[in-house]
């Protein structure tokens, strides 16, 4: 079979009219196949209105395969695409089963999308229908909802009504942003629903806006929102409460929480002395079981105005000894720098060091480096007058026992003791690690236990963010026009659906199994897997490529794709796409 197969080989590549095109097929396979078999095709055609004298393929095939390169080029210019859509043609055309034209991702045609995309009736509609075909498909928990914002900055200029302001930041505070208000499903971290508001927002009144959004599109009550503390604001508290939910969200350190906090902190400690704190284990990743914090719990009653309907709350007072472990090591940090920058003020004598000869000045630089340390009231300095006297002869010339003499006075203030205050040190390190959380579910909704361990999970709508930011690269966003500012954020926020989804799929399938994978760690390809990677998981199918042997009029006579590796055919089959996704792509047989 060999012999012959490269008998034809022979004859067919001695002919003189044939042209042989390499394809980089590598994820895109995967990706458009997830993106199909989640309904990102079907439901963008349903909602998005085609023209009647538009031609071309879909715009839910515009999507997916705009989206499919962003996710593997990690680059979202719409200027790239044509000539990337030119050189992948055939494997486009053989994934889709639509006919490819570089022309149908032109700049003014995704220009259209992203408009199309940035409009409310269709885009909380799209929504809404991947919610509910995504929980449906993939029997998703509707239990736990996580909100929270972020900001995306740019290269933009600033407009008196563009989304593009300047506000508060932690990404780069001396550039203009958006800010992107996200609800997030758990266990996964999927995007539910995203706002795209102007960067000088803050981040309070966004709430109540995008959980009528959620509330719609699941069409369920009893959900609950999980968020930090700017979420727990009264008006949200009582919007959630009004509407048959419940919230989890921590009090931040101010107004009549900051008063109150001493005494709840003061009656935690004096519960943990007697052992009467509720303790909270976790298993760890080493399967080692490890304290994660303690506390206790009290009820009162909310109201959001006089005269309104009051409600039944829980305050949970919660201590994470990490938590305090670390406010703990930073505070001898800061307490250690303060005491050697107050040393300093103050050199010996010598030449080039620089002496402070007023009272008033001193006092004003131990007060700068108490503040800036935050140690005042931690540290307390003594310091002392010193004087020197020297005679010193008038004018120039050698001295005399009858020339002219001057006395000339020195003074310095010198700081003789720096020293620890003991009590308030212990104080304030008495409060380390505690933190308030306020919930109106039931201790059978939502035990304090529970509780703990469901915050602690935060850090999936973090990952989200991550995602937004590094995988598909929102900062800087390359358009100008809100409209398209607006599009290109949802449509990025699909991307990143997408990655979520397929990671969840398949840890879960691993986890069922109790299977592992191996070779998604180069750098440890011993190393064995049951929590991968979406990223590590594209990154698996690197490499592979499509060769097409056809003639110069265009009649395909051989399509070989790279042989699959056992990992990756395992990735397809965990993932409910199977092999025929990318062999789909070949012909065998060769034809003379």
């Amino acid at each position: 079979m060999r012999v012959q197969l490269a008998q034809q080989a022979q004859e067919i590549l001695g002919q003189s009219d044939l042209v042989i095109i390499t394809e980089r097929v590598d994820d895109v396979a995967l990706l458009i196949g997830q993106m199909v078999k989640m309904g990102f095709v079907e439901v963008l055609d349903r909602h998005i209105p085609r023209h009647w004298k538009q031609r071309g393929i879909s715009w839910g095939w515009t999507a997916v395969i705009w989206l499919a390169y962003i996710l593997t080029e990690g680059n979202h210019r719409k200027v790239s695409m044509e000539a990337y859509v030119k050189g992948m043609q055939n494997t486009l055309r053989h994934l889709s089963g639509q006919v490819i034209d570089p022309l149908d991702f032109s700049d003014d045609r995704l220009g259209h999308l992203l408009k199309h995309l940035s409009k409310p009736t269709y885009w909380h509609e799209i929504e809404r229908d991947l919610n509910e075909r995504s929980i449906e498909v993939y029997a998703l928990s509707q239990d736990v909802i996580r909100c929270d914002a972020t900001t995306a900055s740019g290269h933009h200029e600033v407009t008196e009504r563009g989304l593009f302001q300047f506000g508060h930041s932690k990404d780069d505070p001396t550039r203009p942003q958006i800010k992107v208000m996200m609800g997030s499903l758990d266990p996964l971290g999927m995007p539910l629903s995203t706002d795209v508001l102007s960067g000088e927002r803050a981040d309070d009144g966004l709430y109540i806006p995008i959980m009528e959004r959620l509330r719609r599109g699941l069409n369920k009550t009893g959900l609950l929102f999980v968020g930090d503390c700017k979420m727990s604001a009264l008006e949200t508290r009582t919007h959630v409460v009004g509407h048959h939910d419940f919230y989890l969200s921590p009090l931040p350190f101010i107004g009549a929480t900051a008063e109150a906090m001493d005494a709840w902190i003061a009656e935690g400690v004096t519960k943990a002395k007697a052992g009467e704190l509720e303790r909270i284990f976790r298993i760890n990743d080493r399967g080692q079981e490890g304290l994660v914090a303690e506390g206790y719990e009290f009820e009162r009653t909310c109201c959001a105005q006089v005269g309104a309907e009051a409600w039944c709350e829980r305050v949970l007072v919660v201590r994470s000894p990490v938590h305090a472990a670390r406010q703990a090591a930073g505070l001898e940090t800061r307490l250690a720098h303060a005491e050697a920058q107050l040393a300093a003020l103050t050199p010996p004598r010598g030449r080039g060091k620089r002496q402070i000869t007023d009272e008033a000045t001193l006092v004003e630089a131990i007060d700068h480096v108490l503040k800036a340390q935050r140690v005042e009231g931690l540290l307390s300095v003594a310091w002392e007058k010193q004087s020197e006297r020297h005679t010193q002869y008038v004018g120039r010339g050698r001295g005399s026992a009858s020339r002219q003499k001057r006395v000339i006075k020195k003074i310095r203030y010198h700081i003789t003791r720096i020293a620890r205050q003991g009590d308030a040190i212990a104080a304030i390190t008495q409060r380390f690690g505690w933190k308030a959380f306020v919930t109106n579910a039931g201790q059978k909704r939502l035990s304090l236990h529970e509780a703990v361990l469901c915050y602690r999970n935060e850090y999936r709508i973090e990952r989200l963010f991550n995602r937004l930011k590094s995988r598909v690269h929102i900062a800087p966003l390359f358009v100008k026009l809100n409209d398209q500012i607006e599009g290109l954020t949802y449509l990025l926020t699909l991307g990143v659906r997408v990655l979520t989804v397929m990671e969840f799929v398949l840890r879960r399938s691993l986890q069922k199994d109790q299977a592992t994978l191996p070779g998604l760690h180069p750098e440890n390809k011993t190393k064995m897997t049951d929590t991968p990677t979406a990223e590590r998981v594209l990154k698996a199918f690197a490499d592979v490529s499509l060769t097409i042997i056809q003639h110069t009029a265009g009649e395909d006579i051989l399509r070989r794709l790279t042989p699959l590796s056992g990992l990756q055919e395992a990735i397809l089959q965990r993932l409910g796409l199977g092999t025929h996704l990318y062999r789909q792509l070949e012909i065998q047989n060769m034809r003379s």
